[in-house]
């Protein structure tokens, strides 16, 4: 604590003086002329002061700078040919005061009913984006749909991976936010929260939202009061298209075919169920499943050829209701489905290097995406708006994995098999509704509230474990322990809502034509609800049937009823047939209050107090607790927040924020709830508890173009009472949750530019480059008799020093595009965009085995996209060019080992649009 309560106060002070010193001495307004519907600047356009002899043209970005020698009050007059003429009261109160303001104009040829319904900004395209950050009080990291279009990102996850600071995992179920994992993050979706799909995950898997569905997506790094608490490293907020206009209709098709499936088409086979292409699954367990062999889907796997394709319809409509209101409709409505092949290899070792699981690995895998959107909305004038959204999304993964090789106990001889066929599915619907209104110049009131359900289920996984008898010529079952051959189902079921009402009031006493003062308070609630539930039926196979040959491709010829009926096997569960399962309830109530100030002409604070009262309770029956339990936590939080905003010109801004907020723990971390996987287990410690966190942060930037960035920040956090997964002593080597340490610390260093470089025949071609890179450090301390006294179990640390999972010291970002402007919206737009992560943490090393650290991976894309007529546009994208391999080490003391290595293949995709 003496760390924090010294350098922040230094920090803000050290900010305060700057800031009051760089004061400039001009005076004059500048800003920049947009054309309202498509939201680009205009060159050329005319700017004059009335009764005075300043003026001046728009720059080729549509800024303009006019000095004025005094204060007092001016009109400007604004005009362009073909475009309807503005003009705009000011009033300088001092002699060095500066003013911004900006204008859209209105095409001569727009509809006075369609001016109603273009004036919002136009928040997918770049320039857009980028004066909103410039104007905002707030530090934004937003990316709009046009340049994640131009950068080849299909979904979500990709997106915020473009992001300075920020990488994903390499299976893509997490992201990680200046090193900091899923526990640290939050996602919403038109700033309300949405559900997780994984029992072991705190947020939703972001490539299950396809930017299909997206206008935007928003990342916070620097809190603020309207944020709930639990967050540390990013809160994530996707936007949601809307539509505007006279009428669309389009019509999407695409095909992805992967390298390393072309190589193997042949040999795709998966486990058939009551499942079908489309990704759609039904979850039962059989009836009666230990007393008889009532298992419907069959054990042998049947090849399929692998034929990847998608198809996207959008539509959307506007219409006008009376003189005053608006009506905006927009649908779409898409599947697509993909095939991957994966080859590798998977070892376990102890710390002198001797294998205890030497395993190759082949995958294949099919995937599938279904997603629906409808936005309605309804508008009087710009007073008022309702909207609703609907969502649905629905994706499957069947997988049919191979490993064969070494297996401690099992299979010593390089002669194991084991084989696991899978099928999960995920169903997301989110439903809701938001209103904004003006109820007087001063003061507006927003509201907004959300009812989301999630299903994820994974019915009837099979695993089965051989050794090849070099005698018989063929596979026998092994059986070293009574899960090597199971069928296994488990399934989630969370819902979650939430709502928002906050009211935002002018002060008018305070405010002038030069500063904006402000102050709001709101209320929000979060209540959560999830049931989860697994079953694993165990075979355990007779004695006398240990050493018969079986066809590990044919099993349903050994399990059937008539050889249960025999005794060759028999089947159990830990409690019979009643589930292991947990089910948690989460509830967070929240007020805030924030106050935006304006000190002087160029200083802008935002003072934010948030308190949240949380409560989360888990209750369970699992093999670890048969009788059940109930674990329940309750805190009240305090959390302020500082942000501090300086305008050293028209196109500079120092910032910085301060605060402080905590992290929870999630249901199945504390829930004494045993998941397997075939290389691991996992379990939950109910003693587990949030910790604390302290986060500074501090930016300039430089916005030289209206298109263009240069941005310098640095950024540290204090985490007290880290939570992180740790093997525990135990027979088996678990892996459960504890508070690991009394303290642990991120510091980093991030820098973000975007630059056209050169443009050229009237601007009908451009080059741009664009890149971040973010440099960081993480650190946490190991503290096994932390562990023993908080805890029933010990750790036996290797180290006691770490930095965190997920994190690499180095991220890098790069991009370099070509537009060609063919004008009537024709174009030919390419670009090669890079990604680089240097080495992270994967795992904590115990009993003097190495930490786990995933190397590092650069990637490489290209994107192609083109409209050569009004109506026809063409896609190409080839990513992971470089087909790097993704490898895990293992840091012995003695040599860096080897234990994971695959490839996953140069993707290639080709799409066409048709839109009347």
């Amino acid at each position: 604590m003496k760390i924090q309560t010294i350098v922040l106060p230094f920090l803000i002070g050290i900010f305060l003086c700057f800031s009051l010193n760089l004061y400039a001495q001009q005076s004059g307004v500048r800003g920049q002329v947009f054309d309202m519907e498509t939201s680009e600047p205009i060159s050329g356009v005319s700017i004059k002061v009335i009764g005075e002899s300043a003026g001046t043209l728009t720059n080729q970005m549509g800024e303009f700078v006019i000095p004025l020698t005094s204060a007092g009050e001016y009109k400007l007059q604004v005009s362009y040919v073909g475009y309807k003429s503005d003009s705009l009261n000011i009033e300088l109160v001092e002699d060095s005061q500066w003013l911004t303001r900006d204008f859209y104009l209105v095409n001569e040829s727009s509809l006075l009913e369609e001016i109603v319904i273009t004036r919002h900004r136009d928040r997918t395209a770049e320039i857009a984006l980028l004066k909103e950050r410039r104007e905002s009080n707030l530090m934004l990291n937003q990316i709009g749909i046009r340049e994640l279009n131009k950068k080849g990102v299909s979904d979500v996850e990709n997106a915020v991976s473009k992001v300075v600071g920020i990488t994903k995992s390499d299976d893509g179920s997490q992201v990680f936010v200046r090193g900091m994992g899923d526990r640290y993050n939050s996602t919403f979706f038109n700033g309300l929260p949405l559900p997780s799909n994984d029992p072991g995950l705190k947020n939703l898997s972001l490539d299950l939202l396809s930017t299909d569905l997206v206008e935007y997506v928003e990342v916070d790094k620097a809190f603020n009061s309207y944020m709930y608490g639990d967050f540390a490293g990013g809160n994530i907020n996707v936007k949601s298209k809307e539509y505007s206009g006279k009428g669309v209709f389009e019509l999407s098709l695409s095909s992805t075919v992967n390298s390393n499936t072309i190589a193997h088409a042949d040999q795709f086979s998966f486990y058939p169920g009551e499942f079908d292409k489309l990704g759609f699954a039904n979850y039962k367990i059989p009836n009666n499943p230990l007393s008889n062999f009532n298992f419907v889907n069959s054990a042998n796997p049947v090849a399929r050829n692998p034929y990847p394709g998608g198809a996207k319809l959008l539509a959307g409509k506007s219409y006008q209701v009376g003189h005053f209101w608006r009506a905006n409709f927009l649908a779409t409505a898409g599947f697509s489905n993909g095939y991957d092949y994966q080859e590798g290899f998977n070892k376990n070792i102890n710390a002198q290097g001797a294998d205890l699981l030497s395993l190759n690995q082949v995958k294949y895998s099919y995937s599938t995406h279904s997603q629906a959107l409808l936005n309605a909305n309804l508008a009087y004038q710009d007073k008022h708006k309702l909207s609703y959204n609907f969502m649905f999304i629905n994706t499957s993964e069947q997988t049919n994995d191979l490993y064969t090789g070494f297996i401690r106990d099992i299979a010593e001889n390089d002669n194991g098999r084991l084989q696991r066929g899978a099928y999960s599915n995920n169903r997301l619907f989110v439903n809701q509704v938001l209103g904004t209104h003006k109820m007087s110049d001063d003061l507006n009131l927003n509201w907004s509230g959300s009812i989301n359900n999630i299903f994820y289920a994974m019915p009837d996984r099979i695993q089965n474990t051989f050794r090849f008898m070099e005698d018989q010529q063929g596979y026998v079952f092994a059986q070293d322990a009574i899960t090597d051959n199971h069928r296994f189902n488990q399934k989630l079921n969370e819902r979650e809502y939430a709502f928002d009402v906050h009211a935002k009031y002018n002060l008018p006493f305070l405010n002038t034509d030069d500063n904006d003062n402000f102050f709001r308070v709101g209320y929000q609630a979060k209540m959560k609800r999830r049931d989860f539930e697994a079953i694993q039926f165990n075979f355990r196979i007779a004695g006398d049937q240990l050493y018969n040959v079986v066809d590990p491709s044919n099993l349903d010829a050994f399990f059937n009823q008539e050889n249960f009926q025999k005794n060759y096997f028999f089947i159990e569960s830990f409690a019979d047939e009643t589930p292991q399962s947990y089910q948690g309830i989460q509830d967070v109530h929240a007020t805030y209050f924030d106050l935006t100030y304006q000190w002087t002409p160029k200083l802008t604070s935002i003072i934010g107090m948030r308190y949240e009262n949380l409560k989360q309770e888990v209750s369970w029956i699992t093999q670890l607790d048969p009788a059940g339990g109930i674990n329940q936590l309750s805190k009240n939080k305090f959390l302020p927040s500082l942000n501090l905003k300086y305008l050293i010109n028209n196109k500079q801004n120092l910032r910085l924020g301060a605060s402080k907020t905590y992290t929870l723990p999630q249901f199945k971390e504390r829930a004494p709830f045993v998941y397997d996987e075939p290389t691991e287990r996992t379990f939950g410690n109910p003693y587990l508890y949030p910790s604390d966190n302290y986060n500074i942060d501090l930016k300039w930037e430089m916005f030289p173009q209206a298109n263009e960035l240069i941005a310098l920040g640095v950024f540290g956090k204090y985490i007290q009472n880290p939570i992180n997964a740790m093997t525990v002593a135990s027979t088996s080597n678990d892996i459960s949750y504890v508070n690991v340490g009394d303290n642990g610390t991120v510091m980093g260093v991030e820098l973000e530019f975007k630059k056209q470089l050169i443009s050229w025949d009237s601007e009908k071609h451009k080059l741009h480059i664009g890149g971040n890179a973010t440099l960081m450090k993480t650190h946490q301390v190991i503290d096994e008799e932390k562990v023993a006294r908080e805890t029933e179990f010990y750790i036996m640390p290797t180290h006691t020093e770490s930095s965190f999972t997920g994190a690499s010291d180095l991220l890098v970002n790069a991009d370099i595009s070509y537009e060609l402007n063919l004008g009537n919206g024709k174009f030919v737009n390419s670009s090669v965009v890079y990604h680089y992560f240097s080495d992270r943490l994967y795992s904590l090393g115990i009993e003097q085995k190495g930490n786990f650290v995933d190397k590092a991976v650069g990637s490489l894309d290209f994107v192609l996209q083109s409209k050569l007529t009004s109506k026809v546009g063409l896609r190409l994208l080839a990513r992971n060019l470089l087909d790097p391999s993704y490898q895990r080490v293992q840091e012995n003391s003695g040599a860096h080992v080897p234990v994971m290595s695959y490839k996953k293949g140069r993707f290639f995709t080709l799409g066409v649009t048709y839109s009347l």
